[in-house]
């Protein structure tokens, strides 16, 4: 039987691990086995530039503190050898590299995990993991409204071509700060004809 020191010792691994997680966007659950220590380096080294970090910590540490903080439906994820990735900053980044590290080899393999608060399945994890970052996803929005700005300009450069060569008069309307602006633009072109 364990001493009460020792039980005392695991009790507060629990609370504090329990802490963690309550504050966690992301907790991964990983299988580890087969993972050398060159790529564990790696591993911890990507992560920890991801701001999260990366722990093998005993299944029935996890459970209870996983049991504290009220998320359920992950206790048959621990069994077998188990490494916990937590980030209280981004969900994304960190998912992306294990997701990246568990593709690259067969025998890691996420096991499932808990974002900001939502238990997750592998499927959703790794779903997740494939979406472009947040930078690439700004960039093609970027892309794609320049774009049709220019397909705007060059319809209306056309229409203006067309119009010039029916010998229609032009008139740009340009926004202007005031209403009385506009209403001098409209008159100066009735005017005109």
């Amino acid at each position: 039987m364990a001493s009460e020191k020792v039980l005392n010792q695991k009790k507060e691994e629990v609370k504090k691990l329990a802490e963690e997680m309550k504050e966690a966007k992301l907790i991964l659950l990983t299988d580890y086995r087969g993972i050398n220590v060159a790529d564990d380096t790696v591993l911890r080294k990507d992560l920890r530039n991801a701001n999260a970090t990366y722990r093998i910590i005993k299944n029935n540490i996890t459970r209870r503190a996983l049991a504290e903080c009220g998320l359920e439906g992950l206790d048959e994820k621990l069994e077998g050898p188990t490494a916990v990735v937590i980030s209280n900053e981004d969900y994304l980044e960190p998912s992306k590299i294990i997701y990246k590290y568990s593709k690259d080899n067969d025998f890691y393999q996420i096991k499932g995990g808990v974002i900001e608060g939502k238990v997750m399945t592998t499927e959703e994890i790794i779903t997740l993991a494939k979406l472009p970052s947040r930078e690439t996803l700004l960039s093609m929005l970027a892309g794609a409204l320049l774009g049709n700005i220019s397909k705007v300009a060059v319809a209306l450069n056309e229409v203006k071509k067309q119009k010039e060569e029916a010998g229609e008069k032009v008139t740009v309307a340009v926004a202007a700060e005031e209403p009385a602006q506009v209403e001098e633009a409209k008159a100066e072109t009735t005017d005109a004809e």
